[in-house]
């Protein structure tokens, strides 16, 4: 069997809510992870700008994406998918908000899948794309890289603002929604779990630490807890899953390889 790599991103939250919720599976993955609390964003800590660099191992002044609207890269840069594509492995995205359809190129992609959080809640969009993904996982047929975004902390922070109570709850629920797909991964699926940004108030895209500092956390059951020395950048991802995956990073990423 190949090993596979599923990556899920709760938008906006912060690593410190993870612990505020109390949900038993924060522990599991402090325990079984190589981890930190203190990833790093880009700027523009913005939701398109930090997916980007979070796919093409570069900060936004090298892909051009500055704010949640795509525009053309004038000096392309291969994302994950592209780089998998052409090592012969295969990639799914999974996910809730449109603007998330330009993280990879047509053709790149056997499985794309969006279900509007804007149109039937992000509530109902996160426990819908991880029924999903929970699917492919049982019938074996989830591509080698997988990519599933969890939209409704980030509308909570908006709406109710950062750290609140109904903020909170967004993080449960989606802790939850990461617990029931990694209860069932086989042994040769690995997790990873990250958020793109954090937030203040009601909004983020500052450089400062409630909105650039993240958690990541690379997941399996057999792990033992350890927290990764030095800094770590979202641009890092990127070439630490292609390498999971038995795959060569692209020339022009910038990230390093982190396990």
């Amino acid at each position: 069997m190949k090993k596979k790599v599923l990556l899920v991103l709760v938008d906006g939250m912060r690593p410190e809510s993870m612990a505020m919720t109390e949900h038993p599976f924060y522990q599991e993955l402090v325990a079984h992870s190589y981890y930190t609390l203190k990833e790093q964003a880009v700027m523009p800590s913005v939701t398109l700008p930090c997916h980007m660099s979070l796919f093409h191992s570069v900060n936004a002044d090298r892909h051009g994406i500055l704010s949640n609207t795509y525009v053309p890269q004038v000096r392309p840069v291969n994302g994950i998918c592209e780089v998998l594509k052409q090592q012969g492995k295969t990639s799914g995205l999974f996910f809730s908000w449109e603007e998330l359809r330009d993280l990879s190129r047509p053709g790149s992609v056997a499985i794309s899948e969006f279900f509007s959080g804007g149109v039937h809640t992000y509530e109902k969009a996160n426990e819908v794309l991880t029924d999903r993904v929970i699917g492919l996982v049982k019938s074996g047929e989830l591509p080698d890289f997988s990519f599933l975004y969890l939209g409704l902390v980030d509308m909570a922070g908006h709406k109710y603002g950062w750290m609140g109570k109904e903020y909170i709850e967004a993080v449960r629920s989606s802790i939850e929604c990461i617990r029931r797909v990694a209860e069932i991964l086989p042994e040769d699926h690995q997790l990873v779990v990250t958020a793109d940004h954090g937030g203040h108030d009601r909004s983020h895209g500052a450089d400062i630490p409630e909105d650039m500092v993240i958690p990541l956390f690379f997941w399996h059951k057999s792990f033992v807890s350890k927290e990764f020395d030095g800094d770590v950048s979202i641009i890092d991802i990127a070439p630490t899953i292609v390498s999971m995956l038995g795959a060569e990073s692209d020339p022009d990423w910038e990230g390093k390889v982190l396990l």
